[in-house]
């Protein structure tokens, strides 16, 4: 059904792809009339690429709340800080919304943590991982899914950085603002390819 997909890529063959980074408008939601923007967007979307970044630990035992969630759609990457409670409502309606497919990686441990944050019932989510898996891939992470079917590298050198900071760097915004675009792209891409209607 899906013969001549590739199955994996090597670490040579993804260090020697082209470093690909999101080049179209990123919000950081700050003011309320980002936070109307990234609403009304958010609303009319029919897929949004997903995912969150956590303050790391490097203790043994230590664990952070998320400290960012990050939504792709046609227009924009929206960029939120966690600890602004005034988008909790947003993102809440994003995740419990039926109509909006959420696209993302290893959803079920960002979905547990933001629980521990805000409540919502998440609908229609779509893990890419898992999607991988059923295809019989043998790898499922973003950087290597990006490599395989999107041709290009995602720089993750800022992946360790405090982002639970008061201000994000450049670097950081890019960091993240890719990789929620990157899952947008292969959710388009595993549409284009059959991939999605395996299951």
């Amino acid at each position: 059904m899906n013969d001549g997909l590739p199955r994996s890529i090597s670490r040579d063959d993804l260090a020697n792809l082209p470093i690909r980074r999101y080049q179209g408008r990123v919000c950081v939601v700050v003011t309320p009339a980002d936070l109307e923007e990234a609403r009304a967007d958010l609303e009319s979307e029919r897929l949004v690429g997903l995912d969150t970044e956590t303050r790391p630990s490097f203790r043994k035992g230590e664990s952070h709340p998320p400290a960012l969630v990050q939504a792709a759609t046609t227009r924009a990457v929206y960029l939120f800080r966690l600890r602004r409670t005034e988008c909790f409502p947003v993102l809440a309606a994003l995740l419990s919304n039926p109509r909006c497919v959420k696209a993302g990686v290893s959803l079920a441990d960002d979905l547990r943590a933001l629980k521990s944050l805000f409540a919502f019932e998440e609908q229609n989510m779509l893990d890419l991982g898992h999607v991988a898996r059923r295809a019989k891939l043998a790898q499922t992470g973003v950087r290597n899914l990006a490599g395989i079917f999107l041709g290009f590298r995602i720089p993750k050198g800022t992946k360790t950085t405090n982002w639970a900071r008061h201000e994000l760097s450049p670097a950081q915004v890019a960091y993240a603002a890719t990789d929620a675009w990157a899952c947008r792209e292969l959710t388009l891409e595993f549409q284009r390819l059959g991939i999605l209607g395996q299951s």
